[in-house]
């Protein structure tokens, strides 16, 4: 299902930098810097190679061409909501690059599905036929 059974984080691998958040705010807005910008190298990161390489696979805008992961967390008026719901969306992020779908094993229906699928469709057959005009001759 995963690569790895648990996806870890290190510090030192994740950059975030304070910035001021864009948008509507008041005063405060213009003031504190509580919006949060993430980058976080994949090249550099310390995660599987084949996990980098599926990470660096997958079509996301936030991935530039040169592998670094950038978000920018600007919901919360906190600064530490901010960064946990960065730190979170990339931990997102690389669990969706982790997981790898089962493939699919073709199978042939049973011989009796077959049937009972031919019986249906004759019996609906049947019904639809007795749907035709009346015959207006036996009246005479």
């Amino acid at each position: 299902m995963a690569l790895g059974s648990r996806i870890d984080l290190r510090e030192d691998e994740v950059e975030l930098v304070a910035i001021r958040a864009q948008g509507a705010g008041g005063q405060n807005v213009n003031k504190v810097s509580n919006a949060i910008h993430l980058r976080f190298d994949i090249g550099a990161s310390s995660l599987s190679d084949e996990l980098k390489e599926r990470l660096l696979r997958t079509r996301d805008q936030r991935i530039s061409a040169d592998g670094v992961v950038i978000i920018k967390a600007q919901a919360h008026r906190s600064l530490e909501r901010n960064r946990v719901d960065a730190l979170s969306r990339l931990r997102e992020l690389i669990a969706r690059a982790a997981f790898v779908p089962t493939t699919r094993r073709a199978t042939k229906p049973t011989r009796a599905s077959q049937i009972r699928r031919v019986e249906g469709k004759v019996r609906r057959g049947a019904v639809k036929l007795l749907r035709g005009r009346v015959n207006d001759q036996a009246k005479g």
